[in-house]
């Protein structure tokens, strides 16, 4: 039975009429007949040509599907030298909890997220309302997105260690680039709410600046996650 690499397996991507196959657990099968499969493209969401192991555990089906279709080789072991190096203690808790791999940064990149939409909107609230409640509640999101946005880069970047061998792939290079960018201009924004608790109240050259520098928040977080999104749910090309 033939042996796969890596590298090797990742030329059977179903793409310019390539085979499908997909790795599960050291087993290589082929899956091109598969309706589901079309393209090399699995859901919006899994492409062929690599190991599928984790990602199977967290499918709706078990790995069972997979018998359907014949297997055409073995995956070679990644030798050490190519893994990404972990603390063991690190290494056992992976082992004993694999969603621990996937599941971290989807989870906690919603809070960032949220928080910052909703400073901008609950201070909208307060200026067409005039209700200090509203104003009060931006402030918290605010506290809420300083606190919460490091906790989400750190999972990120895990995440990216673990399951990408921390290789430059651009949506990260991207991300990497504007997060810390929003988190500092959240910190400005926290601090300058602190000291000047009525900033909104009136409308001043400082006020017009806060209210310029929450609005920077929007575009900065729909850039993020459009690319977030992309590595989890790509586009399927024409």
């Amino acid at each position: 039975m033939k042996e796969f690499d890596v590298a090797s397996l990742a030329e059977c991507n179903g793409q310019d009429e390539k085979p499908v196959y997909i790795a599960h657990h050291g087993r290589v099968f082929d899956v091109s007949a598969s309706k589901l499969w079309s393209g090399g493209l699995h859901m919006k969401r899994h492409h062929a040509g690599a190991d599928l192991s984790t990602d199977i555990q967290a499918a709706p089906h078990g790995s069972e599907v997979l018998e359907r279709y014949p297997q055409v080789g073995i995956l070679k072991k990644t030798s050490e030298a190519q893994e990404p190096s972990m603390p063991r203690i690190l290494s056992e808790l992976l082992a004993r909890y694999p969603m621990l791999r996937r599941h971290p940064h989807p989870m906690t990149v919603h809070f960032p997220i949220v928080f910052l939409f909703s400073v901008t909107i609950f201070n909208l609230l307060y200026l067409s309302t005039g209700i200090r409640s509203f104003e009060v509640t931006a402030f918290h999101c605010l506290g809420g997105a300083v606190l919460f946005t490091p906790i989400a880069a750190a999972t990120g970047v895990l995440t990216w260690w673990l399951n990408y061998l921390a290789r430059p792939l651009q949506p990260v290079r991207i991300k990497m680039r504007l997060v810390p960018i929003m988190w500092v201009l959240s910190v400005i924004a926290f601090i300058w709410r602190i000291t000047t608790p009525d900033i909104l109240e009136s409308f001043t050259t400082a006020s017009f600046m806060y209210f310029l520098l929450i609005h920077s928040f929007l575009p900065l977080v729909i850039v993020v996650g459009w690319f977030g999104a992309q590595m989890t749910f790509p586009i399927e090309k024409e």
